[in-house]
């Protein structure tokens, strides 16, 4: 059995590929727009239209070891996140401090990267998209 994080990004999943793919490196495995399924029927409650057609039906990309699935949902332009963060492990310090920064940029620090009782380095931040992030490092 295997649990995977499924990100809803409201209409902004390719802008938020590209980040993950610029930020820490993240690898596109799949991406299928609405336009491309094959029965649209299938999609209750999320029936792409002119507007949506090119919006991401379904995405996975890889950061590291770990997949992580991605839509565009319903496109409405409000992704919310909460209850929920993404914790990032990092090699060493100056690696947590590289990560944690590229996916600051544009969001908000909750925690400054500091040293910690677990870790080296431990910060938290939620990303331009609002995905939280918890990166520290292991050594």
């Amino acid at each position: 059995m295997q649990v995977q994080p499924y990100l809803m990004f409201d209409g902004r999943c390719e802008e938020a590929l590209e980040f993950y793919r610029q930020s820490i490196g993240a690898e596109i495995k799949a991406l299928m727009r609405f336009k491309d399924n094959p029965d649209p029927s299938s999609q209750a409650g999320c029936q792409p239209g002119a507007a949506t057609d090119d919006k991401i039906m379904h995405a996975s990309f890889v950061v590291g070891q770990t997949e992580i699935l991605a839509s565009d949902g319903r496109a409405m332009g409000r992704p919310v996140f909460q209850g929920v963060s993404l914790a990032l492990t990092a090699d060493d310090v100056a690696s947590a401090e590289r990560l944690f920064g590229a996916l600051a940029e544009g969001g908000l620090i909750e925690m400054p990267m500091m040293k910690t009782f677990f870790s080296p380095a431990f910060g938290m931040a939620t990303d331009r998209f609002g995905v939280s992030w918890m990166v520290l490092a292991e050594r």
